[in-house]
């Protein structure tokens, strides 16, 4: 039978395959016998982009959700804490048991998870669809508003002032491109695979990378996309490392259902 520690460093190294601002990856883990903790990585902070930490915890949270599945897969019963400090979290492994092949099948969806840049189909979001999104969330610890059109709207007029902003600024466009475009054989930031060659036609306007990629993001324009803010009740450490896990779950879930994430 797998002991604990073995059980829990596969599950950290499981956890690499999160999604994380700019692939940055800016965690840690240390395996301690049973325990699991899990230390933001500050030296990967994006500090121009990101200067209080919270795209850097949310991308901890993902982490963390991606381990626990890891977990749950090999039949390990678990217990979190979360002091969102020095460790973030540190996950307790209590008991092997039999493998679930729910669980293992949850895993596999991680496993193929993708952020995918390219032009979405013609086809809508099923309400059902939607629905199974906004439990995901609120099974991760966050909630998820499904935007109406006009409020689409309201969203791509803040991103264009934002991504004009970001276009001016040359310090964030530094800290960018030490992330961005090139082969990336270090498996961190972000190779020229999964950058749109061209920005595709958006309601909403994708994340202008400064670099055009090899991706082809295909014809079309994105009417039928749904798009949704995840937000929480507090803006305390802890809140935006729940939102990492309530990402993460998300993700699983439009993933089982067929669907295609960008964030």
């Amino acid at each position: 039978m797998t002991t604990a520690t073995v059980a829990l460093a596969r599950a950290a190294d499981t956890a690499r395959l999160a999604p994380s601002v700019h692939n940055t990856q800016p965690w840690r883990w240390v395996v301690r016998g049973a325990r699991l903790e899990l230390y933001a990585v500050t030296g990967r902070q994006l500090r121009e982009q990101d200067p209080a930490g919270r795209l850097m915890l949310l991308s901890c949270g993902a982490a963390l959700h991606h381990a626990r599945v890891a977990l749950d897969a090999e039949g390990w019963t678990h217990r979190v804490e979360r002091p969102a400090a020095e460790p973030l979290a540190v996950i307790h492994a209590e008991a092997a048991g039999s493998v679930d092949p729910h669980a293992m099948h949850r895993l596999q969806l991680l496993l193929i998870r993708r952020t995918d840049r390219r032009v979405v189909s013609d086809e809508p979001v099923a309400p059902d669809v939607r629905e199974a999104l906004v439990d995901a969330a609120r099974l991760g610890g966050a909630r998820l508003q499904v935007l109406s059109r006009d409020q689409v709207l309201e969203l791509a007029v803040m991103i264009e002032h934002a991504g004009d902003a970001q276009r001016h600024d040359v310090r964030m466009i530094a800290e960018t491109a030490t992330w961005v475009g090139g082969d990336r054989p270090a498996g961190t930031g972000l190779p020229d695979a999964v950058i749109p060659a061209e920005l595709p036609l958006t309601t909403v306007a994708e994340r202008d990378f400064g670099v055009s990629g090899t991706l082809e993001a295909g014809a079309g324009h994105d009417n039928a996309a749904a798009y949704a803010v995840l937000y929480g009740d507090g803006d305390e450490p802890a809140d935006w490392l729940r939102a990492g896990e309530a990402l993460s779950e998300i993700w699983l879930a439009a993933i089982h259902r067929g669907l295609r994430c960008c964030r």
